[in-house]
């Protein structure tokens, strides 16, 4: 299980590798994504808070990402933060998540990223629940909800 300590880590000392890379041209990130996807996955753009229906869907399920299809999330990590967001307190794997710096907008935050393909998904902070006490604040835009296989 990951905690803030581990993610502060990797933000600072690297990322683990992970499996296949998923490598396209900004041209076929276009043509895959909506203007809207592409946006906050390749631009690192943010979609507006309480714009998606996934902050309050709470059905079993998992979660991956809509650039490369990797697996993210799974819906029992799933929670409701309040903040207008999806809300997650550990992802599915450890190596799944990449944790980056984030200093724009005169804020110190940590950036997640998708560690196959590198789309943005939002940004990790130190105030969900225990016992993690992770809160993985998502774009719903960078995610798809899978059924559960």
């Amino acid at each position: 299980m990951l905690n803030w300590n581990d993610v502060l880590r990797r933000a600072n000392q690297g990322n683990p590798e992970p499996g296949p890379r998923v490598v396209r041209s900004e041209a076929e990130w276009r043509a895959r994504l909506t203007p809207e996807e592409y946006h906050v996955t390749r631009e690192k753009g943010t979609e507006r808070a309480f714009s998606s229906e996934l902050c309050h869907l709470f059905e079993p399920g998992r979660y991956a990402c809509v650039c490369c299809d990797t697996l993210l999330f799974d819906a029992r990590e799933k929670f409701d933060s309040g903040t207008g967001w999806p809300s997650f307190t550990q992802p599915i794997e450890e190596d799944a998540i990449a944790s980056h710096s984030d200093l724009s907008y005169g804020m110190r935050r940590i950036e997640t990223t998708c560690n196959t393909c590198d789309a943005h998904l939002g940004h990790v902070f130190p105030d969900g629940p225990p016992p993690g006490g992770l809160r993985y604040c998502m774009n719903a835009l960078a995610l798809r909800k899978r059924k559960e296989e």
